[in-house]
């Protein structure tokens, strides 16, 4: 079992209720075959539930209810596995490239039982068109300037993307404002996530995307 300090376990009973269990589950398959296939560092055991799980599982809060969520570069479920087990009501789309990873994470799918996941193998902009999303998520997959071309396409001109980031989510989004413009998004904005329940929140670039429609 991987160990959950007090702390950690009263925000992981608040954002989990009763499908903390599930969690649990998640959090032991991330510490055993995830790091025996590379999806997450040895040195990361000790932190998965502070620095990962809940650091993603905390941005639920942001999401309207029965929103298709498409998570891009899902890698090892985060966050898409994480809002997965949170969020029952919430249809996930979890778009990955690599082989193995897809493997483990349906794998990882399959134990838990969660029948509101899809995993699918492709890269994002290849999954425009066969995915219309109301929330993109993303977390360490690329700089936002980078990143905007590969969320706000799947949301097919309306929606938000809720992007994980880290300190220098505003520098990314001066950087970006340009590009987040030219694809629909009409407002940029920093949020921290958890600050009631985490010891360091989570901070999240969130873009309101309504591209107006052409006319025909």
């Amino acid at each position: 079992m991987v160990d959950i300090t007090a702390a950690e376990l009263r925000a992981a009973e608040k954002i989990f209720g009763d499908r903390l269990d599930l969690a649990k589950r998640y959090v032991e398959h991330l510490a055993t075959s995830g790091t025996e296939r590379g999806l997450i560092g040895p040195r990361e055991i000790p932190r998965l539930w502070s620095r990962h799980v809940l650091n993603c599982a905390v941005i639920e809060s942001e999401i309207p209810l029965g929103s298709h969520v498409a998570d891009v570069g899902s890698g090892a479920g985060l966050p898409g596995l994480c809002l997965a087990i949170a969020r029952p009501d919430l249809e996930l789309t979890l778009i990955e490239p690599l082989e193995r990873r897809v493997i483990w994470l349906q794998e990882v799918v399959d134990d838990l039982g969660l029948d509101n996941v899809t995993v699918m193998r492709s890269r994002a902009e290849l999954a425009v068109g066969h995915v219309e999303a109301d929330v993109v998520t993303a977390r360490a997959v690329s700089a936002l300037t980078n990143l905007a071309g590969l969320t706000i396409p799947l949301l097919a001109g309306k929606g938000e993307v809720i992007a994980i980031k880290g300190r220098s989510a505003g520098e990314e989004i001066e950087k970006a404002a340009k590009a987040i413009r030219k694809l629909g998004g009409v407002e940029t904005s920093v949020l921290t996530v958890g600050d009631n329940l985490l010891e360091e929140p989570t901070t999240v670039v969130r873009i309101v995307v309504n591209k107006p429609q052409k006319k025909s």
